[in-house]
C-alpha cells in the first residue's frame, strides 16, 4: 500500500492536471467564440404574412445553430434603424430574411456597405416591389441595379416544392449540388425584367421544366404552365446572393394556421444556403 502522504500527493496532481485540461478546453473554446471566420447579421419585419412570420422564427434558429458548426456568429434585429454605417461595419454579411430598408438613410448605408465590400444574402419577400402597394418600386438601385429583377409580376399558389435546375455548377454556392434538386414547398415569384440578358447576373439555379404545373390555384393564374423562372442569382458586381425561398405554408384555408411547410427542413437546399453563406463571409471583395 501507498503511505498517506504519496496518495495525498498523487491525487494532488491528478487535480492539477485536470484542472489544466479544464483551463485549456475552456480557453480554446472561448477563443474559438471571439474569433470567428466572419459575422453575420440579419434583418427583418416579421409582421407581414403569417408564412413569412413562420419563416423568420424558423431561419433566426437555423441560422444560430448553423452558425455554431460552420464558425460564424449571427446576431438579428428587427431594428432597422440600426442600418447605419457604423453598424453594418461590424459585419461581414447581412442578410434581408423578410424585407427591405424603407428609410433614405437606411438605404443609403445599405448601398455603401455593398459597394465598399459588404456581402448580402437576401430571401423571398426582401426583393417584392410592386407599385402601387405598401411596397412600392421606388428604390432603383436596389431593384433594378443591385438584384436586376425590377418589379414582382405574379406568384404561384399554394406553396408548392418544385425541380430546381441547378444553372451555374462552378460557383462556389452550387458546385457541390445535383443538376436537380427538389426544393422546399414555396411561394414562387415572377418578376418585370429578364434576368437572362442582364450581362450583371449570373443565374446560378432556375425552375426545372420537370416541375409544371407549379402551383394548385385556386386562380388559374396562380398555377404555371410553362415558361423561364430564375429562383438564386448574384449579381458580379456585388457579393450578393438571392434566393427566392423564404415562404412556409400555412393552413389559411381551414383558419388555424397551423404550420404545413418549413423551409430549412431540406438537406440539399440547406447545403445551398450554407455553401452561399460561407462563399460571401470568406470571400468578400
Amino acid at each position: 500500500m501507498f503511505p498517506a502522504a504519496n496518495l495525498k500527493n498523487s491525487i494532488r496532481k491528478i487535480k492539477n492536471l485536470l484542472i489544466t485540461i479544464i483551463i485549456i478546453t475552456v480557453g480554446f473554446t472561448s477563443f474559438a467564440q471571439k474569433n470567428p471566420d466572419f459575422r453575420v447579421v440579419a434583418f427583418y419585419t416579421g409582421k407581414n404574412d403569417q408564412a413569412h412570420i413562420s419563416f423568420v422564427y424558423e431561419a433566426n434558429t437555423w441560422f444560430s445553430e448553423t452558425g455554431k458548426k460552420e464558425h460564424f456568429t449571427y446576431d438579428s434585429t428587427n431594428d432597422w434603424n440600426k442600418m447605419t454605417p457604423e453598424f453594418l461595419a461590424r459585419y461581414d454579411v447581412v442578410i434581408f430574411l423578410d424585407s427591405r430598408p424603407e428609410t433614405l438613410s437606411q438605404r443609403e448605408a445599405f448601398q455603401q456597405y455593398m459597394e465598399n465590400g459588404g456581402a448580402w444574402m437576401g430571401f423571398h419577400f426582401c426583393a417584392f416591389a410592386l407599385t402601387p402597394s405598401a411596397f412600392p418600386q421606388d428604390w432603383d438601385w436596389y431593384h433594378n441595379t443591385f438584384l436586376g429583377s425590377g418589379q414582382y409580376v405574379s406568384n404561384t399558389w399554394r406553396p408548392t416544392s418544385a425541380i430546381l435546375k441547378v444553372e451555374a455548377r462552378e460557383h462556389p454556392a452550387t458546385k457541390q449540388l445535383p443538376s436537380t434538386f427538389k426544393a422546399s414547398p414555396n411561394e414562387w415569384y415572377r418578376w418585370e425584367n429578364d434576368l437572362r440578358k442582364n450581362p450583371d447576373i449570373k443565374i446560378l439555379a432556375s425552375i426545372d421544366s420537370t416541375s409544371f404545373p407549379l402551383g394548385t390555384g385556386p386562380k388559374p393564374n396562380e398555377i404555371w404552365h410553362s415558361g423561364y423562372y430564375p429562383v438564386v442569382w448574384t449579381n458580379i458586381n456585388y457579393t450578393m446572393i438571392y434566393i427566392n425561398m423564404g415562404h412556409n405554408d400555412i393552413d389559411y384555408e381551414g383558419g388555424t394556421n397551423k404550420e404545413l411547410s418549413f423551409t430549412f427542413k431540406n438537406k440539399i437546399q440547406n447545403k445551398l444556403v450554407i455553401d452561399a453563406l460561407l462563399w460571401l463571409g470568406k470571400n468578400k471583395r
